[in-house]
């Protein structure tokens, strides 16, 4: 009985001990990015460059412009410069969770949407 409280205990230490996952998100709110997602079973992938104010996207050789309101250094809305359909209307919300030195894993929806997404997006340098 001792042996499994100790062993508990030190299981219970280790996990407190774990680092949390890191998140500096001032180097991700400038500069050329790619993201891949599965569309119908096939990857797709999106290049966008961002400035503080703007995000250029190119899709399947499409090119399409949202303004950039940061909310937080980790989060911001993008809206849609030129939509094309209600769809294209909503605002998509995206929160930076967690980066590394070149990615950084984020979770977004369309505002008034409660499904939320994730994906990793990679910066180019």
């Amino acid at each position: 009985m001792k042996k499994h409280v100790f062993l508990g205990m030190l299981l219970l230490f280790v996990l407190a001990c774990k680092q949390p996952p890191q998140r500096d998100c001032t180097d991700f709110k400038t500069g050329k990015f790619s993201f891949t997602t599965t569309i119908n079973g096939e990857e797709k992938t999106t290049y966008f460059t961002r400035t503080m104010d703007m995000e250029v996207d190119e899709f399947e050789g499409k090119i399409d412009s949202s303004t950039v309101r940061w909310i937080n250094d980790c989060e911001y809305v993008l809206r849609n410069m030129n939509p094309k359909n209600m769809e294209e209307e909503k605002s998509i919300h995206i929160k930076i969770l967690t980066t590394t030195d070149s990615t950084y894993t984020f979770e977004y929806n369309a505002i008034g949407d409660k499904r939320k997404f994730k994906g990793t997006a990679y910066k180019i340098h």
